[in-house]
C-alpha cells in the first residue's frame, strides 16, 4: 500500500492552506541579503559597480554617508 508523505486534510479549508504552503503562494518574501559597506568598499572611499552594462560609483562622503551615482 502506498501512502502520501503529507498528512491527509481533515477539511477542504485545511487542504487549501496546505496547498498554499507547499506552493509558496501567500508566503512572505525572503529578506534581502545584507552586506556591510566595508565588504563592498574595503579600505577604499569609492568603488565602481557594473550593472547591466552601466557603470555606477558608490562612494563615502566626508560625513560618512553613501552616495550611488551613475
Amino acid at each position: 500500500m502506498i501512502t502520501s508523505a503529507l498528512p491527509q486534510p481533515v477539511s477542504n479549508e485545511r487542504a487549501d492552506v496546505r496547498i498554499l504552503a507547499v506552493s509558496g503562494v501567500g508566503a512572505a518574501p525572503s529578506p534581502a541579503p545584507r552586506l556591510s559597506s566595508r565588504d563592498l568598499l574595503g579600505l577604499a572611499r569609492e568603488v565602481e559597480i557594473e550593472h547591466e552594462g552601466m557603470l555606477y560609483r558608490l562612494r563615502v562622503t566626508a560625513l560618512g554617508k553613501l552616495i550611488l551615482t551613475k
